[in-house]
């Protein structure tokens, strides 16, 4: 008898301990999409917050506490981030979500981080309805108005007086960006010669590239993501089509220059980062993020340290994790030196900061300019 309740007792005390130090944790949720058309931007993101993760426990985690992040993949497909994202709040006790790189991902989530008052801050998700969905929506990238009037800008300086635009209907991020896009471009003395449409998944870009180069157009506008911008590149090669391509970061990912090869040489995106940059916070972002995983960071990688960096930064003035506390703290983020740039949040809950234009060379991405807001 003696013995079982001795065992009893141990079992009782290595139970409050485990419980302990769990209620001790920070719990921190992110959904990606790990897996899937876009899969790309979700490991690159998330490699980005786990190194941020890490670096913050190693260095004693926030308010003497631990950070435990939970990812969950939606693997890029619709209905998954809201199942996610539910789980993560309800189950999990996520104080935080940080998510989703695509648009349309983040605007399937927020709804509900917004009903059970959890704040989200998606790394990349530039569609401004994403953070117009209520105050505990937030976003450290810049937002499509701005991305889009930077292309426009850069195209006019180039000289391209008339370009042709082909926008990706099923995803939110490249209709908004081909609509702000198109509005400046056309009040600043640009002409649209071509329209023409595609949807994600599509392999043949063939019959839409035919008809926007009887347009003859200087350059053209493909604001869609890294999977089929690479298919249609080479397909416009192959059409003898010679107009650069313009983009926004929607071309970031791994697999765009494996895929397109040189079809895509002389062409020019917007993008958040560049590991070109000299500055001593980039170079040491890159050499950590090599050191743990060997290839060189994207700008969702860095977008990705940059939210999970901003919300401890937000715990920590907070001096809390109560959700409206956290909440005000975030929004009160000023000139947060971020690896992708000085970031505040406005009053809309979007970050103001700098842009970066990109070329392609050789096969590789190589630094333009940078533009701020």
């Amino acid at each position: 008898m003696k013995r079982s309740l001795f065992l009893k007792s141990l079992l009782t005390l290595a139970c409050s301990t485990v419980l302990a130090q769990a209620q001790d944790e920070i719990i921190v949720g992110e959904f990606a999409s790990l897996t899937g058309g876009s899969a790309s931007f979700g490991q690159s993101s998330h490699k980005g917050t786990q190194l941020a993760i890490d670096e913050l426990n190693a260095s004693g985690g926030v308010l003497g506490r631990k950070l435990k992040l939970i990812t969950e993949d939606d693997q890029s497909v619709a209905g998954q981030p809201a199942t996610i994202v539910r789980k993560l709040i309800a189950q999990d006790k996520a104080i935080a979500i940080l998510g989703e790189v695509a648009s349309s991902k983040s605007l399937e989530a927020a709804p509900i981080c917004q009903q059970n008052k959890v704040p989200m801050i998606s790394p990349a998700s530039t569609n401004p309805k994403v953070t117009e969905t209520g105050d505990y929506i937030f976003r450290i990238c810049f937002i499509d108005p701005f991305q889009g009037t930077v292309v426009s800008k850069f195209a006019l300086s180039k000289g391209y007086k008339n370009i042709a635009v082909l926008t990706d209907v099923k995803q939110d991020y490249s209709v908004g960006l081909a609509e702000f896009f198109v509005k400046h471009f056309t009040a600043n003395g640009g002409t649209i010669t071509k329209e023409q449409k595609y949807a994600t998944g599509d392999k043949d870009f063939k019959a839409q590239l035919t008809s926007l180069k009887s347009g003859k157009p200087d350059a053209i506008f493909v604001p869609g993501y890294y999977g089929e911008v690479a298919l249609l590149a080479r397909q416009a090669k192959q059409l003898g089509i010679k107009a650069p391509l313009l983009g926004g970061d929607g071309w970031v990912g791994d697999s765009l220059l494996k895929v397109a090869g040189n079809a895509l040489d002389g062409s020019f995106f917007s993008s958040h980062f560049s590991a070109e940059d000299k500055s001593p916070e980039v170079q040491g972002f890159v050499k950590k993020y090599q050191a743990k995983y060997t290839d060189v960071p994207d700008d969702m990688a860095a977008l990705g340290y940059d939210s999970a960096m901003i919300l401890a930064d937000a715990i920590k003035r907070a001096g809390s994790t109560d959700s409206a506390k956290l909440r005000d703290a975030i929004a009160a983020t000023k000139d947060f030196k971020g690896i992708t740039g000085n970031i505040t949040i406005d009053e809309k809950r979007n970050a103001s900061k700098s842009a970066v234009m990109m070329t392609i060379t050789g096969g590789a991405f190589k630094f333009v300019e940078t533009v701020a807001p």
